[in-house]
């Protein structure tokens, strides 16, 4: 089982925020990557492309800091009893109520730097609207024109972010505001129209830094069009536009994706001699991923060396990678000494952390020390992830104790957790092992009827287990209850799915 780790709002491995010309924070990200056994597809990353973090441009007033603390600030909008009243009901009783003269400075360090930081970005756009209220009070330029474009294609849609951008001014339709429009059409993975909205930048003279060309190559990553990424490179390189470390990041990564470890080995080392690079431990993740997928541990034990000289600060993503990479080479006591070392350089350990240490000790069959750490988090916890409890429920399913996996989730629920479809289908598994159709049947219903944003649909494998089970039972009454459960999650259309209940 892979460690899949999500997409940390904390970590941006590409972000432009040292570049003079970027547009937009939003990161395009192609699939977050987890460390990898031998015998497991590749996965790489986490390379993304992220335009214009939280530089002004010059259109923060730095003159004077206003007395309230941006840190307070950001932490009355990010804990609002009543988030549904917006950032602006806390910015009125600040200027309303406590006579507190709120500057461009503050408003714009909370909004760029910190809230979408934390990915709130619904609480940042609220506050450039709240701006946007005060009149002529505040002062807009571009940058903030393509914070706010960024922000609203995140918030709403595409759509959105295409109607402000066209009513700007032409004053304001500028590089980064283009930028912005094409990071949006980069996310969204609309490659004709950033292909054509790039092309308009280049007659413009808008194109003359690695940036455009980075959101481009970390589309056609998402789209796994590895071809048109060399591309990229090629035309930089006729160009003489200088590779900054994210080119050269998401060129390695798909010399990776290409499995070319020779011309990844060479990249490496170009990025290595160019003097304005310091490759970061992103570079060195991807890296170990290929190795380990080769087979060339020592390679990659090295390479997990380097990575560790780069952590750095309150990243917390680097250690959940050691872990998985340390795991997937089989080295117990480094698994154990990562762990100790994230421990200690934070004050708290969160959910991710603790679904990280979990993977690693399943996947090095460390099962005492996995209910350890399960206790751990459990007795700690304040959000009783399932993902966390799904782990140790998997592996017990898969060992044929599904009564111990059925007893984690009982204590997951009695802590406040709420069970997902996933949660339901790994207990299902266990019953369909120890042949309880009946449970496993029971399960599976619980799994579709779940009443929360899910797109989760029965896996494959798991509905001919089950509609095998029936016939070997001869309880092929049971498969309407199956059919069902199909029904309801709308499966019947598909044609696999049709086959597996095929009788």
């Amino acid at each position: 089982m892979l460690l899949r780790i999500p997409t940390s709002p904390l970590v941006n491995p590409l972000n432009f925020a040292t570049s003079k010309s970027s547009y937009s924070q939003i990161p395009i990200s192609f699939r977050s990557p987890a460390p990898i056994l031998k015998s497991e597809s590749i996965r790489f990353g986490p390379v993304r492309c992220s335009i214009s973090q939280v530089h002004s441009y010059g259109t923060v007033d730095y003159e004077k800091r206003p007395a309230i603390k941006w840190s307070a600030l950001y932490r009355r909008i990010s804990t609002m009893e009543n988030p549904s009243l917006g950032s602006g009901a806390v910015l009125d009783q600040c200027e309303e109520e406590e006579e507190k003269r709120l500057s461009k400075w503050l408003l714009c360090r909370v909004a760029k730097k910190e809230l979408r930081k934390f990915r709130r970005f619904k609480h940042a756009l609220e506050i450039y609207e709240w701006m946007t209220a005060q009149g002529d009070r505040f002062t807009f330029t571009s940058s903030d024109m393509a914070i706010q474009l960024d922000l609203i294609s995140k918030v709403h849609d595409i759509s959105y972010a295409e109607n402000y951008f066209y009513s700007l001014s032409d004053e304001l339709k500028d590089k980064r505001t283009y930028g912005a429009l094409l990071n949006a059409y980069g996310q969204a993975k609309m490659k004709e129209k950033a292909e054509n909205i790039l092309e308009t930048m280049k007659a413009q003279g808008y194109v003359t830094d690695a940036l455009p060309y980075n959101v481009m190559m970390t589309l056609y990553m998402n789209l796994e069009e590895h071809e048109k990424v060399n591309t990229i490179i090629n035309e930089m390189k006729e160009k003489n536009i200088q590779f900054d470390l994210y080119s050269y990041n998401i060129w390695i990564t798909n010399c990776a994706a290409m499995e070319e470890i020779e011309e990844m080995e060479r990249v490496m080392e170009r990025m290595i001699s160019d003097s304005n690079i310091n490759p970061n431990w992103t570079t060195y993740s991807t890296l170990a991923t290929m190795y380990i997928k080769a087979g060339q541990f020592e390679k990659a034990e090295n390479c997990l060396k380097e990575l560790e000289l780069r952590v750095t600060g309150r990243d917390r993503t680097p250690f959940n990678y050691l872990l998985g990479y340390y795991s997937s080479l089989g080295k117990k006591q480094e698994v154990y000494r990562v762990w100790d070392w994230y421990k200690s350089s934070f004050p708290n350990m969160l959910n991710m952390g603790y679904q990280a240490m979990l993977a690693s000790l399943v996947r090095i069959n460390d099962i005492d020390k996995a209910e350890d750490i399960y206790e751990e988090w459990l007795s700690t916890t304040s959000n009783a992830d399932p993902r966390i409890c799904n782990i140790l429920m998997g592996w017990y399913s898969r060992q044929g104790l599904v009564y111990k996996a059925k007893a984690l989730l009982d204590r997951l629920v009695e802590k406040g957790g709420k069970p997902k479809p996933i949660t339901w289908e790994i207990l299902a598994e266990g019953y369909v092992k120890d042949k309880e159709i009946s449970k496993a049947l029971s399960c599976m219903k619980n799994a579709a009827s779940y009443n929360g944003a899910s797109n989760w649909r029965p896996k494959p494998g798991n509905v001919a287990n089950i509609v095998a089970l029936c016939k070997e039972m001869e309880k092929m009454e049971d498969v309407d209850m199956l059919i069902d459960v199909l029904r309801d999650r709308g499966c019947l259309d598909d044609e696999e799915y049709k086959s597996l209940i095929s009788l």
